[in-house]
């Protein structure tokens, strides 16, 4: 009698659970990248098994930044999950503004801690994502920076990349495959401003060019001739061998002129070659060749980063949020994607098994140079001098957005022809002091 009492009222506990649930909506804010509409798409899934709806916002990805932080700042909480990257969890544990993983963690039962497999997770993207000894999100997948080649085209032109190009074979070859009068461009880069766009991209040609932001005594480096040469290589590829309009090209710009077949050479996130390789949405399947991130006097200058979920602090379901971080961060999510898009979209940069799988190795033939370049990035130490800072292409302080969008901006102006790249530099160079100062990083 005791036993069937214990059983029925564990079934109680159990609807009570489901019904509580299905009375909760989490609010999910996002990037419109394709692998988050895909997580969109699939969604519907979690709410079938859980009962927990989910209410998506879905924006750009400089538009993302500026609403969440201003969410989790202001302790609003109208976002429960938010998509953030390495940058925003060192900075923003300092405040208090997302929730650690561990407790949840630690409440996990056996099995559901065992069918995660926190240890698959890449080492190198747990660090990235941690801060305090406690974890703080979990990767929805991680990336570094590679270079996409037309190797039909480079065949045809009797060219050969290296596995890691130098910048000046890069404009090399780029100017032996532009023809912009027929609509085809040598190189594909981003110049959207942004410290997450042009900056990404940017950031990564400062180490590879021997320059930093600050040297130890916190003195800003714009007035270096490393940091000039890299301003310079970078406007004579976007004005001579680039798509036009660059300062209207992002990520998602960039990943459609190359997927359209409009680009000899992209340089931009390794997280992209999945989507290159999707003939739903990509003409170049099968003509694309792979190879690490340019240098030139810096080696292995790929970025770190992981588009991952957290949960704002300010969040009342933290208990929800954290079954759909580990529902969609999961193997079984993984697995989901494959089978039912296809594996050459399934997540990448996040977990050992995922490199491990026969069915993603088929179709993947850029998984080996994503894993090898993602493992040989130093993020701590971006540059060959010594930084106070660590972080690549970013500065990891509290400051950066500030720092990184003001950059991006006189960048962006130097492409325009808004400004001369001395103008920029002595902009820079003045900015960048003036934060480490107001920030009271300079003694």
């Amino acid at each position: 009698m005791i036993k069937k009492l214990s059983i029925l009222l564990l079934v109680l506990i159990m609807v009570a659970n489901v019904a509580f649930a299905k009375n909760v909506t989490l609010t999910i804010a996002t990037v419109n990248n394709p692998d988050m509409k895909i997580m969109e798409a699939l969604s519907p899934q979690f709410t079938e098994e859980t009962g927990i709806k989910l209410n998506w916002v879905i924006l750009p990805e400089n538009e993302l930044r500026q609403k969440i932080t201003e969410d989790v700042a202001l302790g609003a909480g109208k976002f429960d999950i938010v998509t953030i990257g390495i940058i925003e969890v060192k900075n923003w544990v300092n405040y208090g503004w997302i929730a650690p993983l561990d407790p949840f963690f630690t409440d996990m039962d056996t099995t559901a801690k065992k069918a995660y497999d926190l240890d698959d997770v890449l080492q190198s993207v747990r660090e990235g994502l941690s801060a305090k000894g406690q974890l703080y999100a979990l990767p929805f997948y991680g990336e570094t920076s590679i270079t996409y080649y037309r190797k039909d085209l480079f065949e045809k032109a009797g060219l050969t990349m290296p596995e890691e190009p130098s910048w000046n074979q890069i404009l090399e070859f780029a100017t032996k495959l532009h023809n912009p009068d027929n609509g085809f461009y040598g190189l594909c880069l981003r110049g959207l401003p942004g410290w997450g766009e042009n900056m990404a991209v940017f950031g990564t040609m400062i180490n590879a060019f021997g320059g930093r932001w600050y040297d130890m005594d916190w003195n800003a480096q714009f007035d270096t001739p490393e940091m000039k040469n890299a301003f310079e290589f970078y406007n004579t590829l976007i004005k001579e061998v680039s798509e036009p309009g660059a300062t209207g090209v992002g990520f998602t710009e960039g990943l459609t002129l190359m997927a359209q077949g409009k680009a000899g050479i992209w340089y931009d996130a390794s997280v992209g070659a999945g989507l290159l390789n999707d003939p739903s949405q990509s003409k170049v399947v099968g003509k694309l060749g792979y190879a690490r991130a340019p240098y030139a006097k810096k080696h292995n200058n790929g970025w770190l980063w992981s588009w991952s979920l957290a949960m704002e602090s300010a969040s009342k379901h933290k208990k929800e949020a954290f079954k759909f971080l580990t529902w969609v961060t999961s193997k079984d999510y993984i697995n989901l994607v494959g089978e039912t898009k296809s594996w050459v979209n399934a997540p990448s940069g996040s977990r050992k098994s995922t490199y491990e799988n026969p069915k993603y190795q088929k179709v993947a033939d850029f998984a080996p140079l994503v894993l090898s370049a993602m493992r040989a990035v130093d993020y701590n130490h971006p540059s060959i001098l010594p930084t106070p800072y660590i972080g690549t292409p970013f500065v990891v302080f509290p400051e950066w957005p500030h720092l990184g969008s003001e950059v991006a901006q006189q960048l962006a102006a130097t492409i325009a022809g808004k400004k001369t790249i001395d103008e920029a530099l002595k902009a820079c160079q003045k900015i960048a002091n003036e934060v480490a100062e107001e920030g009271g990083y300079k003694h």
